[in-house]
């Protein structure tokens, strides 16, 4: 694989991976703060939360794979192999990672920024902003669990991308398809390049999370 091309999936793949965990973490959040304050959703919504972190990629490649293609009834978007297919599977996978990282990291200090908000002459409706800026660490780590969640599948990707060449193969896709191929050493090549990339950036969240 040439040099060029390896910049190219590296690329997509940060792309792809990024976007997938942005569109997440929009309602992945809010979310699992809310479900924080609220005690953590009862037990069979935090079950629920908790049993989506196991979706298996597969599964969700399928359903939007259905609901994509042609005779699906958002066919009319021409979104199936395309890295925005790719994005909103991924998407999905990571919301699960985020929100339930959310919920368990805020829900024990719920209670001392109920206070502190209160001592301040703060209402309850100042809680929930109050909890998402108490909860920087916790933020970090969730990003971090949903930017390795999506980065690192390859189900949902293959069924919605189609690893075409130059347009939706990343570095997992590229992956399968080199060990396929027999070229086990440019597969292990790519498989050191996506450790160092999931590596580099967890270490970032880290480091903005200590500022």
């Amino acid at each position: 694989m040439e040099a060029a091309e390896l910049w190219e999936i590296t690329l997509r793949s940060l792309w792809v991976a990024g976007a997938a965990t942005f569109l997440a973490a929009l309602p992945a959040v809010p979310l699992g703060l809310w479900l924080a304050l609220r005690g953590g959703g009862g037990l069979w919504g935090r079950v629920l939360l908790y049993a989506g972190m196991a979706l298996p990629s597969v599964v969700v490649g399928l359903f939007l794979y259905l609901l994509l293609s042609r005779s699906g009834p958002l066919g009319f978007l021409g979104l199936l192999y395309t890295p925005y297919a790719m994005v909103l599977a991924e998407a999905v996978l990571a919301f699960p990672l985020i929100a339930s990282f959310v919920l368990s990291g805020a829900r024990g200090r719920v209670e001392e920024v109920r206070l502190l908000v209160r001592s301040l002459g703060g209402k309850e409706a100042q809680v929930l902003p109050t909890l998402f800026g108490e909860s920087r660490r916790t933020l970090a780590a969730a990003l971090a669990a949903g930017f390795g969640g999506a980065i690192s599948e390859v189900g949902a990707a293959t069924l919605v991308g189609g690893d075409i060449r130059h347009h939706t193969r990343v570095l997992t896709t590229a992956i399968v398809v080199e060990t396929r191929k027999g070229e086990l050493e440019a597969a292990l090549a790519l498989g050191m390049v996506l450790l160092g990339v999931a590596l580099l950036v967890t270490a970032l969240l880290v480091l903005l999370e200590r500022e």
